[in-house]
Order: C-alpha cells, then sequence, then structure tokens
C-alpha cells in the first residue's frame, strides 16, 4: 500500500524539519513548505493525503490559506497548528473545514495519534461515499437469509425517522455496518458520521474525547461537536463507567455541552446510534448502566445476529469480501470450491463476520496461485492435520545462530503473529504487546515489518 503523503507548512525551518522527520520515521511520505506560496505550489502538485498547516506566517495566514483551498474543492483532512493561538482563532479554523487543532510546542503522541485519527475518519468518509453510490446498504448488508431480510427491512423503517436507536450484537457481527446502513439512508446522510469507540478510549480521556477541551491557547473540538449535522456512534456504550454515564445523560436532557475548560455550552444537533455487546436492560437492572440512559438511547432497538445464525449467507458474504479485497490490494483473483466454501459454511464463527473476512482475506494476499482448495482453507483455519508434512507451525528461530540474530528473528516472527492476529490494528498490536504506540512503531520499523502493507498468515508462536 502506497504511504500517505503529508504536506507540512510551517515558516520555522526548525519545526518543518523536525516534523518531516518524525512523520518520516513514521512511514509517512512529506513535503514541506515555509509560506504561502511554497504550499500552494506543493498542493496543487503533489495531491497530499493531508495538511498540517500553521496558522501565523510572514504572506498569507493559515485560515486564509485554508479557505482558499476550500473554496476550490474538496479538501484533504488539514490540521491547524499555533504556538500562540487563541480559542476564536481555533474556532475560525475548525469552521473553515479544519480537522483538528494543535498547539505549539507539539507532543510527539499527540501529533501522531491526531494525524492517524484525522486520516481514519477521511477513509471513512470515504468508503461511506463509494458505498452510497454503489448500491446502498445492500452492498455492506450482503445476504439472503430471513435473518439478513428482517435486518434490511428494519433499517428502511427506522432510517427516516431520526429515532435514537441502539445496535446489539456480538463482536464482529456487524453492528459497525448496520449503524453505517442506517446513517447512509437517512436525512443526515450527507452529514458526518462520527464512531466513538469507548471502549478503545483510555478513561481519563473518555471526557475529552467526547466533548472537547478548551485551554488559553486554543480549542480541541469532541466527538459530539464534531458529528453536529449528522450521526454519533456511541460505540460500546455499555462498557462506559457509571460516573461518565451521569454527564453523558445531562448531555443528552439538556441538548447541549461544555467543552472541558470552556463556558461556552455547544449546542446539539445530531442523532445517535448506541452499540453494545452487552444486555443493556439487564445491566440497567443490576445497577451497573443507568435506567436513564438506558431508556433515553433505547427508543428503537435493532439486533444483528450472529453469523452462526444465518450461515447460508457465508457463500454471499464470501463472493462480496473476495471481490472488495482484491480491489482493495490489487491482488490476482482466487475462487473458493465448492468443498472449501461447504467447510466455512459449518464453521461456529466465535468471532462472526469480521473473522470470516479475515480468513478471507489471508489467503487472497497469501503467495499461492489458483483456486483455494479445501485442504489450502483447513491449513489456514489452524486444522493441523492439513498441514501436516507442508510447513513448520513454528518459526525457525535457529538456535545455533548469535543471540541478537536468534532474538531478531523471534521478534519478528512474534509481531507479525500478532499483527495478523490484530487485523493489522496498532492499538490492538499495543496492547497484546504492552508496548507504548510510539514505541511499537519504532521497533516495527526496527524489524522491517509496515503494519500498513498487505499481511499474510503467519506462523504460531
Amino acid at each position: 500500500m502506497n504511504a500517505k503523503h503529508i504536506l507540512v507548512v510551517d515558516d520555522e525551518p526548525d519545526i518543518r524539519q523536525v516534523v518531516a522527520d518524525i512523520l518520516d520515521d513514521e512511514g509517512y511520505r512529506v513535503t514541506v513548505a515555509g509560506n504561502a506560496v511554497q504550499a500552494e505550489a506543493a498542493y496543487n502538485t503533489g495531491q497530499p493525503d493531508l495538511v498540517l498547516l500553521d496558522i501565523w506566517m510572514p504572506d498569507v495566514d493559515g485560515i486564509t490559506l485554508l479557505q482558499r483551498w476550500a473554496d476550490h474543492g474538496v479538501l484533504p483532512p488539514v490540521i491547524m497548528m499555533s504556538g500562540h493561538g487563541t480559542v476564536d482563532s481555533a474556532v475560525e479554523a475548525l469552521h473553515s473545514g479544519a480537522e483538528d487543532f494543535l498547539e505549539k510546542p507539539l507532543s510527539t503522541a499527540r501529533l501522531l495519534v491526531t494525524i492517524e485519527k484525522a486520516l481514519e475518519t477521511r477513509q471513512l468518509k470515504t468508503e461511506n461515499s463509494l458505498l452510497r453510490d454503489q448500491s446502498g446498504f445492500n452492498s455492506t448488508l450482503v445476504g439472503h437469509s430471513p435473518l439478513i431480510r428482517t435486518l434490511r427491512d428494519d433499517i428502511q423503517r427506522v432510517a427516516p425517522t431520526l429515532s435514537w436507536i441502539v445496535v446489539s450484537g456480538e463482536a464482529g457481527a456487524g453492528k459497525a455496518v448496520t449503524s453505517r446502513a442506517i446513517h447512509q439512508n437517512s436525512a443526515r446522510s450527507s452529514g458526518p458520521y462520527v464512531e466513538a469507540n469507548l471502549a478503545a478510549i483510555p478513561f481519563e480521556n473518555i471526557a475529552t474525547e467526547l466533548f472537547g477541551r478548551e485551554t488559553g491557547n486554543g480549542l480541541t473540538p469532541g466527538h459530539f461537536e464534531k458529528a453536529n449535522g449528522g450521526t454519533l456512534v456511541l460505540d460500546e456504550v455499555g462498557d462506559l463507567d457509571l460516573t461518565l454515564q451521569g454527564t453523558l445523560v445531562s448531555a443528552l436532557e439538556e441538548n447541549h455541552f461544555f467543552r472541558l475548560g470552556g463556558k461556552d455550552r455547544v449546542e446539539m444537533d445530531l442523532r445517535i446510534i448506541a452499540t453494545t455487546h452487552h444486555d443493556l436492560e439487564a445491566k440497567a437492572r443490576n445497577g451497573t448502566f443507568r435506567k436513564d440512559l438506558y431508556y433515553r438511547l433505547n427508543a428503537v432497538p435493532i439486533t444483528v445476529a450472529p453469523l452462526r445464525e444465518h450461515l447460508e449467507d457465508v457463500p454471499d458474504l464470501v463472493d462480496f469480501f473476495v471481490h472488495s479485497i482484491i480491489a482493495q490490494w490489487q491482488l490476482p483473483f482466487r475462487r473458493f470450491s465448492t468443498a472449501a466454501l461447504n467447510h466455512l459454511r459449518n464453521q461456529h464463527w466465535p468471532g462472526n463476520v469480521r473473522e470470516l473476512r479475515n480468513i478471507v482475506q489471508r489467503l487472497l494476499i497469501s503467495a499461492n496461485e489458483g483456486d483455494i482448495e479445501l485442504a489450502e482453507l483447513r491449513f489456514s483455519l489452524g486444522d493441523t492435520d492439513a498441514g501436516k508434512g507442508t510447513v513448520a507451525h513454528r518459526p525457525d528461530v535457529g538456535l545455533d545462530q548469535p543471540l541478537r540474530e536468534a532474538r531478531e528473528a523471534f521478534e519478528q516472527a512474534y509481531f507479525r503473529h500478532h499483527l495478523d492476529a490484530a487485523g493489522g490494528s496498532i492499538s490492538e498490536l499495543a496492547r497484546r504487546s504492552g508496548m507504548e504506540r510510539t514505541h511499537l512503531y519504532r521497533k516495527l520499523k526496527g524489524l522491517g515489518i509496515d503494519p500498513r502493507a498487505p499481511r499474510t498468515h503467519t506462523a504460531n508462536i
């Protein structure tokens, strides 16, 4: 996969160089500009995927430049930077189309997280647009089983109402897909679609992530503010702490909120979809989930069935995944044999549709050619009998080589294994390995592992 192209615009050479070096280390392709003239030339020729833009520059200020770009078409994500900004300038930047606002001196960790989130948000918006341009939500809610047909009918019924909705289901069953389909078929489909994964946000950061923050030097918008005019998905709302549940109830009841550290209230104009793998009604009864929050969110409940309850949809899902994955990765087409498809239909799928997609992807990006037959599939699923005499299941560490080389071989096998198991998610890999994200990126780079590259099935360790 091609490296993302980032344009760094700042009139201070030292800052430009430091930021460029950091981003280069993280695998991004970087272009720098020291003023508005250079920035415009680089912007018009290089087609950046993201822009880091300083507000104060000697010729034209960053906000004016941002507005100029916005007038000429669709903006890439733009993150404004300033060492002496104000709340007013931050608000003006965000209203002009900026994705976020960073204060100088820049924190490396904050810089990388902000860039990653902005790129992920843009990718999601692009995917949503493509899905709307194709065949609506039918392209994502794949299958012809009675359960899937009922789910489509439920979405068609509730999407236009703008009611708040709770989407329940097991992990990987399709709650995110269902939520996007509701948004795409609502009157807010042209507005933003924002997902707040509450289970993945550290406890101490949840309030800031949801409601934003104001300081003397700037403003950081939260998910509620970013979602105004569109849809906010509170992913895994059942994992939210009781204290934060109370804060959320207050905002929903008053239909406004205050940024942390701010005095001006922010009005809400959005639809909320809450997702959960918990039984929220049971949690409300036993006191681990506030009843007032449950009744406020649960205006319309929708349940997404686990894959094991509609296994007849497996062939349709496989066909959809094959075509979408080969298009995404520019891979050669491979067909699943009837025996392989039948085997897939007879699995339990504890990871549901997500697990099925990962298996399909793993097989497509392997070095093998031709049809995917039963033996190859069984080996990919971890059937040890299928792999006898074919491939060793443990990495060849080479115990007779020097310790440094043996350790590096083991670390490569270790991180490739867990990166594959994490579906390419750096956040999940950091959790599994117990490493801080910045250190993890540097470790992967040192081992020659590109987390953005297509993954192959790795050996068990």
